[in-house]
């Protein structure tokens, strides 16, 4: 049964304070589509994404008419492509990239994801050619995402397939050196990769998932911060953390159920499994619609300083009590993104310098993903991305959890230079890295970092 005072409380977040669903990602499997020749191959997969995902735009407004709900993005999350590709030649991969960009382009999706592979205890020769080819990929079409997962708290750290991402990043920001090195802003590199996430540009069809699935990502930053500035408003005296965190969770628990029912609704229709609801706070780079404003509606006026990452972790707690109250079917990130170009708070605070890296990559041990979206100067070496690269994962290995990567070096670019990518990509300001070229003996040594030991944990 609907409480009155809840739908009320729901139209009210959908018209005043942004709520919507922030993505409809279709996970297919293209398992069945593997032939030896790359013609056969790509046909294939065109006959089943359009099998598939042909009704996904047509439907989507469909619901969005009945509901009055927005749908913001449409994607597609396809199996990693390292597996499906096995045997083909290294030019192959990009054949097989501009078929799914231009079935992407053909059902009116916006990303597609899955040009992946998942090399954490080692990769395969068709994993190895995938992200050698990602530099044309990303730099050669519009909408196809790639995601590399380069550790789990089960197997460790590929430190040789870190090192190789790093000159990856160096070459695909190169080849798209007009547009700030935007190329990069696709690529996610990971620790723990979960197999259900709907949100770009990590997403893929993961195993263990069926043929085809609807996953759900709402949104919501503004809803939650509007939420907390109200309590703090009427409170007769000021609100203690606990009630804050009560009043994040009553409301993520609204947003989620919004989720669910949008997400049933779509896969009902298009009949195909639903999968689960995504309870991440993603923020756009519009004023009002921030995880960083949250933070500053708890308290926190100057983002990065001391207590940042204790709110943060206050905030991403009470989301996920909340959402998994509202929904038995929760999955994929599930937590706060701080990606600083598309969030409007975090981007200011890196631009007056009170959110530096060092403080970012503090607080990504409490939310998801990582370092997401942060722009460096674009004459960082190849070792130091690495580095980075490691650092973050290293964190998400060590603490049984999901972190991610995607920091975009700017060519012709330093420190307080401004990066452009533009749409909900955002701009940022570039932030130094200290002690760049410090780590380069170390990430040059390549190997596997041996799993952690999962017991004395402190």
């Amino acid at each position: 049964m609907h409480r009155t005072e809840d739908v009320l409380a729901t139209l009210s977040m959908i018209r005043q304070y942004k709520l919507d669903v922030r993505t409809v990602t279709m996970g297919i499997d293209l398992s069945p589509c593997a032939a030896p020749e790359v013609s056969t191959l790509c046909a294939r997969i065109r006959e089943r994404l359009m099998h598939f995902a042909g009704r996904l735009r047509a439907v989507c407004r469909e619901v969005e008419g009945r509901y009055g709900i927005p749908i913001v993005n449409r994607r597609i999350a396809v199996s990693p492509i390292g597996g499906i590709a096995a045997g083909h030649r290294p030019e192959d991969y990009l054949t097989i990239a501009r078929t799914l960009d231009a079935v992407a382009a053909e059902v009116g999706v916006d990303l597609v994801g899955g040009f992946s592979a998942l090399v954490q205890k080692g990769w395969t020769e068709s994993e190895r050619r995938l992200i050698e080819s990602l530099p044309e990929v990303l730099s050669s079409t519009d909408r196809v995402c790639a995601s590399v997962n380069v550790g789990t708290t089960a197997a460790g750290i590929n430190m040789d397939a870190i090192l190789a991402l790093g000159h990856v990043l160096k070459e695909t920001a190169e080849r798209t050196r007009g547009h700030d090195g935007f190329g990069c802003a696709k690529l996610v590199i990971f620790a723990n990769a979960p197999s259900d996430n709907p949100f770009m540009a990590g997403a893929f069809h993961g195993p263990g998932e069926p043929d085809c699935v609807i996953n759900i990502g709402v949104s919501g930053p503004g809803v939650v911060k509007a939420a907390v500035e109200d309590l703090v408003a009427v409170a007769a005296s000021r609100p203690t953390l606990g009630e804050i965190a009560e009043e994040i969770k009553s409301t993520a628990f609204r947003v989620t159920r919004v989720g669910e029912l949008i997400g049933r609704e779509v896969a009902a229709r298009l009949g195909v499994s639903f999968g689960i609801v995504d309870l991440s706070l993603a923020p756009t780079p519009q004023v009002g619609d921030s995880v960083g404003e949250i933070l500053q509606a708890m308290g926190v006026a100057r983002i990065g300083a001391p207590g940042s990452t204790a709110a943060l972790a206050l905030l991403n707690d009470a989301v996920k009590k909340g959402g998994s109250f509202a929904s038995s079917s929760v999955g994929g990130l599930s937590g706060a993104f701080v990606a600083v170009s598309e969030d409007a708070a975090l981007a200011r605070a890196v631009e007056a310098g009170d959110l530096t890296l060092s403080k970012l990559e503090a607080m990504t041990a409490v939310c998801s993903v990582g370092l997401d979206m942060v722009a460096v100067p674009g004459d960082t070496d190849a070792e130091t991305l690495a580095a980075l690269i490691a650092d973050e994962v290293a964190i998400g290995v060590i603490n049984h959890k999901t972190t991610a990567v995607r920091v975009i070096p700017v060519p012709g670019k330093g420190p307080g230079d401004r990066a452009v990518f533009g749409g909900l990509f955002g701009e940022t300001a570039i932030v130094p890295v200290h002690a760049a070229g410090g780590s380069t003996a170390f990430v040059r040594h390549g190997g596997r970092i041996p799993a952690p030991l999962s017991s004395l944990r402190n």
